[in-house]
């Protein structure tokens, strides 16, 4: 567990992430990260867009349901 301090930057607050969290995120400075809510009411920081994975999802439903359609289309 570590524990983050929440601090006042400008108007805004915020916390600052500790170099070992920095570095197993794989996250630089620029870089989004996205806050989930877990179904346990909790929250979890991750570097990876849930909206894209959803994306991603669907897309590779179309792709194994047009399979030989992308195929031929392909060549």
């Amino acid at each position: 567990m570590v524990e983050l301090k929440v601090r006042k930057f400008g108007n805004s607050l915020g916390v600052v992430l500790p170099k070992s969290v920095i570095d197993r995120l794989n996250t630089e400075d620029g870089k989004p990260l996205f806050l989930i809510e877990a179904p346990d009411g909790g929250y979890r920081l991750t570097p990876y867009d849930p909206v894209f994975g959803q994306k991603m999802a669907k897309a590779e439903e179309i792709i194994g349901r047009y399979r030989n359609t992308l195929h031929v289309l392909a060549q």
